[in-house]
């Protein structure tokens, strides 16, 4: 497994608001901060929406989660699988971003052209989302 965690996070690389696939781009990004992107396509299209959310206890990080927004498909994962987008201590953006497109690529919900396949993303969603809002008391 982690043989092909390498490979891909090899293949990816962030450039100037773009993400590259075997050093052909195939996807934008905007970045809001270390730990919030939005993803675009080519076409300008925004397609996912990630943000690291501290669930409103800045010094207890034991709760916190990652929100995976697929605006197209309306879909949103909600994952305490931090280590699957947070690189190190989540200051460096571009290896978090790096980290989160790997990931999406692992699981087939990201295509190596930038597509997102709608099948795979269920599957996605099925294994990793928490639905961490809906049972967090406010």
């Amino acid at each position: 497994m982690f043989g092909f965690d390498a490979a891909y996070s090899q293949d990816v690389s962030v450039k100037d608001g773009k993400i590259l696939y075997n050093d052909s781009v195939i996807l934008k990004y905007e970045k809001h901060d270390a730990i919030e992107f939005s993803i675009f396509t080519l076409k300008d299209d925004e397609i996912i929406y990630s943000k690291w959310h501290n669930n409103e206890t800045p010094r207890y990080s034991d709760d916190d989660y990652v929100i995976l927004n697929f605006l197209g498909e309306k879909r949103k994962v909600e994952s305490t699988k931090d280590e699957m987008v947070i690189s190190g201590v989540g200051l460096n953006y571009r290896k978090n971003l790096i980290k989160l497109i790997t990931w999406l690529m692992k699981e087939k919900v990201l295509r190596t052209d930038g597509s997102i396949d709608k099948d795979k993303l269920e599957i996605f969603y099925e294994k990793y989302n928490e639905n961490i809002t809906a049972r967090t008391i406010r």
